[in-house]
C-alpha cells in the first residue's frame, strides 16, 4: 500500500454510543488520542462523524428514536452542538484544533460548491486543523431519511483525493454470512472487484442508532474502488484500530483494486459520487463488454432500456445486460429521444437530427466505471 498521507475516517452512530444509547465520550477521547498519534506520524486526518441525532435524543430526553422528520431534525440540531463539543475537548487535550463542516447533497451536486468545499478542506488541513464532517440533517430532509454517512465519507474522500478511507463499524467487516446468526460465517479480508454476490452477502440491514448497514458500506467501497482509494471496514472499538489500519495489521475487510490505484479525474468522481442520478440506461452484452474491456463510450445502438425522467446533461446509472450497475455518467439525450434512438447506429440517427445531434448516449469522458 502506498504511503498514507491523508486519511478519511468515518464513525457510525452505533459505534459512537454506549449500551444506553448515550454519546460515549471515553471512546471519542480514545479515538482523538489515535488521531493525535497519526498527526505525530505526519498524517492528515478528516473525521466524518455520525451521532448528532443520537446525542440530541439524550439531550432532549427521548428514549426511542423519533419517527417524524421535524423531531429527528431537532435531535440532530441539538445533538450536533454536543457532538462537536466532545471532539473539540478531546482534540484540544492534544493541542489540536478542530472545525465543524456540515454538508448536504445539494452542496456537492453543484460543481462550484463541490470545488469550494474542496478548497476549504485543503486550507483547513494546511492550517493543521482536524475537520469534523457531518451531514446537515437540519435542512437535508430527503438525504436524512434515505442517506447515510458511509456515502458522505466516500464523497469527501474523493473530493480531497484521500489515500485511505476507513469506515469504523460495529462489526469487523464483510462476512460470508451474517455472523450473528451463522457460526460458520468467515470474514472476507480482501475485495478487489465487485459483483452481485457481494451485495447479496451485504444485505440491507439497519442498526438501532444508525441509518446504514453493511450494504451502504459496500456501496461506498464500490465507489472508492472506482476512485482508486483503498477502503477499510473494521470494528471501531478494537484497540488502536486507526494505527493498525495504517500499519496494515487491522482486522477487517480491505477493498482495493489490483494494479494501478491512480485516481480518476476530479470531474469524473464528481459525476459518479456527488451528482444524484435521474434515471438508468441498460446496455446489451456487446456494449457492456466494449465499455468494461475497451474503454468505449456508450452508443445508442448498445442501449436496450431507459428509465427515469432524465434530460440531456443529467447523470444516469449505467446497468449491464444482466442488471448489475457498472457505472454512472452524464447522458447526451433526453429520455424521450434516447427511447427513440436506442438500438440505432449514429449514421442512422444523423438522418433524423443531423450529424451534430448524433452523439454517444454517454461519452467515455463523462463516465465513471465502478
Amino acid at each position: 500500500m502506498e504511503p498514507l498521507d491523508l486519511i478519511v475516517v468515518k464513525i457510525g452512530s452505533s459505534t459512537l454510543v454506549d449500551g444506553a444509547g448515550k454519546l460515549d465520550h471515553a471512546f471519542i477521547d480514545n479515538l482523538c488520542t489515535q488521531i493525535a498519534e497519526l498527526r505525530r506520524r505526519g498524517k492528515r486526518v478528516i473525521v466524518v462523524s455520525s451521532g448528532a441525532a443520537a446525542a440530541g435524543r439524550e439531550v432532549l430526553g427521548f428514549e426511542a428514536r423519533p419517527t417524524d422528520i421535524p423531531t429527528l431534525q431537532a435531535c440532530a440540531a441539538t445533538g450536533q452542538a454536543k457532538l462537536i463539543e466532545s471532539y473539540e475537548h478531546a482534540l484540544a487535550a492534544h493541542g489540536l484544533p478542530c472545525a465543524q463542516v456540515l454538508l448536504t447533497r445539494r452542496d456537492v451536486v453543484d460543481r462550484e460548491g463541490y470545488l469550494n468545499a474542496r478548497n476549504t478542506f485543503e486550507r483547513l488541513l494546511d492550517l493543521g486543523v482536524v475537520p469534523i464532517v457531518n451531514e446537515n440533517d437540519t435542512v437535508s430532509v430527503a438525504e436524512f431519511t434515505f442517506g447515510d454517512n458511509d456515502m458522505l465519507g466516500a464523497i469527501v474522500s474523493a473530493l480531497v483525493s484521500a489515500h485511505l478511507y476507513v469506515i469504523l463499524s460495529d462489526v469487523a467487516g464483510l462476512y460470508t454470512a451474517d455472523p450473528t446468526s451463522n457460526p460458520d460465517a468467515k470474514l472476507i479480508t480482501r475485495v478487489d472487484h465487485m459483483d452481485e454476490e457481494l451485495f447479496r452477502i451485504a444485505g440491507s440491514p439497519s442498526t438501532t442508532f444508525g441509518t446504514g448497514g453493511m450494504f451502504s458500506k459496500v456501496s461506498a467501497a464500490r465507489m472508492m474502488i472506482a476512485a482508486g482509494i483503498p477502503t477499510f471496514i473494521c470494528e471501531g472499538r478494537s484497540e488502536g484500530v486507526l494505527i493498525s489500519c495504517i500499519e496494515e495489521t487491522a482486522r477487517g475487510t480491505l477493498f482495493k483494486q489490483n494494479g494501478s490505484s491512480a485516481h480518476e479525474s476530479s470531474r469524473k468522481l464528481w459525476i459518479g459520487l456527488a451528482e444524484v442520478p435521474q434515471g438508468t440506461i441498460t446496455l446489451d452484452e456487446g456494449a457492456t463488454r466494449a465499455v468494461l474491456a475497451h474503454g468505449a463510450s456508450i452508443l445508442p445502438v448498445g442501449v436496450t432500456e431507459c428509465s427515469g425522467s432524465f434530460k440531456a446533461g443529467d447523470v444516469v446509472n449505467v446497468h449491464s445486460f444482466d442488471g448489475l450497475i457498472i457505472g454512472r455518467g452524464t447522458v447526451g439525450y433526453d429520455i424521450d429521444d434516447l427511447e427513440r434512438f436506442k438500438g440505432l447506429k449514429l449514421d442512422v440517427i444523423a438522418r433524423f437530427v443531423g450529424t451534430e445531434g448524433a452523439k454517444p448516449a454517454v461519452h467515455r469522458d463523462d463516465l465513471l466505471i465502478f
